[in-house]
């Protein structure tokens, strides 16, 4: 990974902060993504000193707000020209349906269109690398239904972070059969749990209500089972994916916990589902109608 540049949204803290660590610990010239620029800036600080890398930078954007999306896009370009890794690790839950400045459910907007967009966007800089690499993080994702009439909880909301992850892999399955893996490989980490900022501000309307009098229990439970060093365990699917020389060239390929293959749930194969996803991301983002 040496002097290979990565850049890694939701990296100020929690996963995608110890995704960055393992990077910049194996050579790499890391940039971090956060919403604010003194938290970025202070966890740039942070990475440099304990890893001893003097190449780790901080940017910022909103990835709910397309234009921050644009803006991070026209910053990488300027600033590095190439873009070795791209790893779409930053994700959000709200308790209840909100719209972006975009007019777009905020959760869908983070989880899926902003991996979607930015990943079109910095296509230039990532064909500049080539053999360039694409990491989108998901969660646990059950195999469920993709309900393709509440893909922005139209309908219900409750949960709605599991039809997010659902539509994200969706989505990123079909992005790595139309983009030539000899160019850009899209790849798919689940990490596995850790107690997160994320994690710690769910509320309990997140939760379905016949399970919200456990969250108490839940709330003091939580950092003894996934508190300590589970972030930087749960780190190590992205860090192979985006590191490990034997994935060169090889894209569509979903890992779980520890870089351990994992089978693509079967909403996530469905071409019905994958087209219906691209076809909302490509209608909600403006992006090129083309093959990436």
């Amino acid at each position: 990974m040496q002097d290979r540049i990565v850049l890694i949204t939701g990296s100020t803290g929690g996963i995608g902060k110890e995704t960055a660590r393992g990077l910049a610990q194996l050579g790499a010239h890391v940039v971090l993504v956060g919403r604010d620029a003194r938290r970025a800036a202070a966890a740039a600080d942070e990475l440099r000193r304990t890893t001893g890398s003097a190449a780790v930078d901080a940017l910022t954007a909103d990835v709910t707000r397309q234009a921050d999306l644009h803006r991070l896009a026209a910053d990488v370009g300027e600033r590095y020209g190439r873009l070795d890794v791209l790893i779409n690790n930053a994700a959000i839950v709200r308790e209840r349906r909100e719209l972006t400045e975009d007019g777009v459910e905020a959760m869908f907007a983070a989880n899926v269109l902003a991996p979607y967009l930015l990943t079109h966007l910095l296509l230039p800089q990532l064909r500049a690398a080539a053999p360039a690499r694409v990491v989108n993080v998901t969660g646990a994702v059950p195999n469920g239904r993709l309900d393709l009439d509440n893909l922005q909880g139209e309908l219900r909301h409750t949960l709605f972070i599991n039809q997010t992850k659902r539509a994200l892999m969706a989505m990123s399955h079909e992005f790595a059969t139309r983009c030539p893996a000899g160019e850009v490989t899209i790849n798919v980490a689940y990490p596995g749990h850790a107690h997160t900022a994320m994690n710690r501000d769910l509320s309990a309307r997140t939760f379905p209500l016949v399970t919200r009098p456990l969250v108490p229990v839940l709330r003091l439970l939580l950092p003894i089972l996934y508190g300590g060093d589970a972030a930087e365990k749960a780190s190590r699917s992205s860090v192979l994916l985006a590191s490990d020389p034997a994935l060169t060239g090889v894209s569509g390929t979903y890992v779980g916990t520890g870089g351990r293959p994992a089978t693509w749930p079967a909403c996530a194969l469905d071409e019905r589902n994958r087209e219906a996803v691209w076809a909302l991301c490509e209608r909600l983002s403006g992006a090129p109608r083309a093959t990436p």
